[in-house]
């Protein structure tokens, strides 16, 4: 979707004349448990260590390590950990992507992903085998086949890795974590698209009846689960057997909510958002800090009049998916689109809210002033502004002058600078 030098001059007349207004930097303090780097081999093995778990690895096993399309922190440490241990046990390991449509619903569009996050046969010391085909288990409680990955379903032990962490579409006992990863992760495109097909109201519900098939007639030895800090950082990793993660993952997505950040105001004129992307939120932003949900029926994050995308992530591969949740994004956005990956994404999970185009606009500087101008009943000398650099990390964010006096009540959030003038390069782009 090339968009390049079509210029609009009527539209820049229209709103040149809009004020941007001054920002300053804010601090958010949340609570802040984290495991450092340095330490996740150590926290891996222990965890792993107990004889319910590692007693289920007997030598020369091939054994499949499932790795998500998550930019989730330190994903290449805790893999090459799980890896390790496998090795340590005398059994053999391999990964392979699981994520559902993700990666243009391609093979090789699943192992570009995962190795844009470092996670590649060189680094992790195994073999990465990755594949759309699929093998039926087994039907769950309501009749549906439920499939998983053919080099999953060959191997001789599972071990499923995932993020635990409230999901962006649905709620429930279950959202983002172990079993989703079991239903939709090793579902590939067409378990993921079975298992989308009766809609997200019904998500909670088949994310049991899946997960259930598929831990009695499949061979899942046992999940690691995942749990992220309100930076983005690791926080707690738990070895969980497979007879366990019913009883458990509730708790853990328990523990997962508390430590969810938000942006500590409840509602703004216009949200900045500098990046999406699929390493962000399934969504591209994570609705529950952007308050734009993909389908009604759900509440939290920040409520926006309007809300403005400046970027893609590289590691997104084009999948713009959650640009249709914003009023407005820039040229570079859409120069950057890979329809094909979007859409793939979009037919299997039904939804196409997320992938519907925005208004497209010509620079940074006339995104800003045209969603401040078409705000209603607002201040627009002085508009309630928040600019934050993607869904994932909001510690530190931009506030426009407006809300100077009003966060000063606030507990845990911190006024960080004085007041700056926004600094736009010849293009009225953002330096």
């Amino acid at each position: 979707m090339n968009l390049q030098n079509r210029k609009r001059p009527a539209i820049t007349k229209l709103v040149s004349d809009q004020k941007i207004p001054k920002f300053f930097k804010a601090k958010q303090i949340f609570e802040r448990p984290c495991i450092g780097r340095s330490y996740i081999e150590d926290t891996v093995f222990k965890t792993l260590n107990r004889d319910l778990l590692k007693n289920k690895i007997k030598p020369d096993m091939s054994i499949a390590i499932t790795v998500g399309s998550r930019g989730i922190n330190n994903i290449d440490e805790i893999t090459k950990s799980i890896v390790n241990f496998v090795k340590k046990q005398g059994a053999n390991p391999f990964i392979i992507p699981a994520m559902g449509s993700h990666g243009g619903a391609t093979a090789e569009g699943q192992k570009e992903m995962i190795a844009g996050f470092g996670v590649t046969e060189e680094t992790m010391g195994c073999p990465v085998k990755s594949s759309m085909e699929v093998v039926p288990i087994g039907k769950n409680a309501e009749g549906i086949e439920v499939f998983i990955d053919k080099y999953a379903y060959e191997a001789d032990g599972i071990i499923v890795s995932a993020r635990v962490k409230p999901h962006t579409a649905f709620r429930g006992d279950y959202e983002s974590g172990l079993l989703k990863m079991m239903a939709i992760g090793l579902g590939k495109q067409y378990g993921a698209e079975v298992c989308h097909e009766s809609g997200f109201h019904n998500m909670a519900k088949n994310i049991q009846l899946f997960g259930r098939t598929i831990l009695d007639n499949s061979n899942i030895l046992f999940g690691l689960a995942i749990l992220e800090n309100a930076y983005d950082e690791t926080y707690r990793l738990e070895g969980i057997d497979s007879s366990e993660i019913f009883e458990k993952e509730p708790e853990l997505l328990k523990d997962a909510y508390a430590h969810m950040p938000r942006i500590l105001v409840d509602d703004c004129d216009v949200l900045l958002v500098d990046e999406i992307g699929k390493n962000f939120s399934g969504d591209g932003m994570d609705p529950n800090i952007s308050g734009r949900f993909i389908r009604t029926g759900i509440s939290g994050g920040i409520n926006a009049q309007k809300v403005g995308l400046f970027g893609l992530s590289e590691v997104s591969h084009g999948n713009a998916i959650g640009i249709g949740l914003a009023e407005a994004m820039t040229e570079r956005i859409a120069n950057d689109l890979d329809l094909n990956s979007m859409y793939m994404n979009s037919i299997t999970n039904t939804t196409f809210s997320a992938t519907k185009i925005p208004m497209i606009m010509e620079s940074d500087k006339e995104l800003i002033q045209v969603l401040i101008k078409t705000c209603n009943e607002i201040d627009k000398e002085n508009p309630r502004i928040i600019r934050i650099k993607n869904t994932l990390h909001i510690g530190e964010i931009l506030m426009s002058e407006a809300y100077l006096n009003e966060i000063k009540d606030i507990d845990n959030l911190e006024i960080a600078s004085d007041l700056f003038e926004l600094e736009f390069d010849e293009n009225g782009d953002l330096w």
